[in-house]
């Protein structure tokens, strides 16, 4: 799975919780509240000034060693 700058945060978080941890170090630290259910990436970061493109480098790289640990596993 990629991560997309269209996607609701909510979302994201609902199927990886484990990247509130991303969301959180780049200043977004909006995810509990009402707006990461309806709000985009994209959206989100230009309201409260985040770096886009970082944040989506470092969401997708979390994801990935989220699941090549999951992999492992399996």
């Amino acid at each position: 799975m990629k991560i997309t700058e269209d996607m609701v945060i909510g979302e994201v978080l609902d199927q990886h919780p484990d990247l509130a941890v991303a969301f959180m170090s780049n200043g977004l630290f909006c995810i509990g509240c009402p707006g990461a259910r309806m709000e985009s990436i994209r959206d989100a970061s230009l309201v409260h000034g985040v770096d886009l493109d970082h944040l989506m480098k470092d969401l997708n790289a979390q994801l990935a060693d989220l699941e090549s640990k999951e992999a492992a596993k399996a």
